[in-house]
């Protein structure tokens, strides 16, 4: 498989419904469950399968991404030899919303050239899927088809593209002259003359587009059996690993249906939510039916429903604040939130 096949993340796009938590982050690097990153899924498919060469190609708002995949030794992709490829934009940010992700491919053709991968397998970073490649590849060979898409069962395309390495390098060649931008661009013309086929995955996946479907799919992870279909025996998802100590539990805290994350500090109630990494909460606050990122701080007395906190949010004393399942109340990074703002 590795030296069939060549990994490529289009890190490129910007979803305006995510707006709140991505302003600062690439949306590859919105954390998810507690512990990763939304593209650690599509690069634990890629590394699970055997791909030992896979290039990342992002638009803007880098920094954590970078920062979260450093040499890509946590997916063994430290080597000498492929390994973990990052191709920042090369353009102003004045005029990245022009460009498409065939415009950063072709700055960087020079590494298609040097693959010696025959197929190639172009994915979203977006999509929380645990996806064994390996009978895709064998199926896609075997059906002749020039382009493989990859879809759900009820038809909705995942925004993954399988094709032989010379053909993709042919459609980021000739960009000026047919007009694409991107595989959608290719997949959605009826008047090539590719050959593109569908091949129907069946297993869990969800596209994290918006903060509904994000707020959603979180919630979704509770349930035993999506858990199941996420995290499998022999296909770990992995991520950036950090030290830190076990979460303490003080006397009087109460944990209902929640994922809470190593390093934090629970001193009240947290039901059905999902709990990062060095998270405190303190004596008579309620956390229920929530999204709680890392090293945030909720004292004494709060009551938090249906909300999404980013990263190091403060949520002062007896605060009250309340969403809905259709409406998650979202608190931007690095937000204080007092009693008297609540809403």
């Amino acid at each position: 498989m590795k030296k069939k096949l060549l990994g490529i993340i289009d890190a490129t796009t910007y979803h305006e419904e995510l707006e709140d938590l991505i302003i600062h982050r690439s949306q590859a690097a919105l954390p998810f469950a507690g512990r990763y990153r939304i593209i650690d899924f599509v690069l634990s498919n890629m590394v699970n399968t055997g791909i030992r060469s896979v290039a990342i190609f992002p638009k803007m708002q880098y920094r954590s991404l970078m920062d979260h995949l450093g040499s890509g030794k946590n997916w063994d992709l430290n080597r000498k030899r492929d390994g973990l490829f990052f191709f920042p934009s090369p353009v102003m940010e004045s005029n990245r919303n022009r460009i498409g992700a065939f415009d950063l491919f072709a700055a960087n053709l020079d590494y298609f050239y040097r693959s010696t991968q025959e197929y190639a397998f172009i994915s979203n970073c977006y999509t929380v899927a645990n996806m064994d490649l390996r009978p895709i590849l064998k199926w896609h060979i075997h059906s002749g088809c020039d382009i493989t898409e990859i879809r759900q069962k009820n038809g909705k395309s995942l925004e993954m593209f399988l094709m032989k390495t010379s053909l993709l390098i042919k459609l980021i060649e000739t960009r000026h002259e047919t007009g694409y931008t991107c595989m959608k661009d290719v997949t959605n013309d009826i008047h090539h003359d590719y050959t593109v086929c569908h091949y129907t995955y069946e297993g869990y996946a969800e596209m994290i587009n918006s903060i509904v479907n994000y707020y959603s799919t979180s919630m979704k992870l509770l349930k035993p059996e999506v858990w199941k279909e996420l995290f499998i025996k022999g296909r770990p998802i992995l991520t950036k690993v950090k030290d830190e100590p076990p979460t303490k539990y003080e006397k009087g805290s109460l944990v209902k249906n929640a994922m809470i994350a190593n390093g934090c500090l629970i001193s009240g109630t947290v039901e059905n939510s999902i709990i990062s990494r060095g998270v405190k909460i303190g004596k008579g606050a309620v956390v229920k039916n929530s999204i709680i990122m890392q090293k945030c701080q909720i004292e004494e007395g709060c009551y938090l429903d249906s909300v999404i906190l980013d990263k190091d949010v403060k949520i002062e004393a007896g605060a009250q604040i309340t969403g809905t399942a259709q409406s998650p109340f979202v608190i931007r990074k690095g937000t204080k939130q007092g009693a008297l703002m609540n809403s």
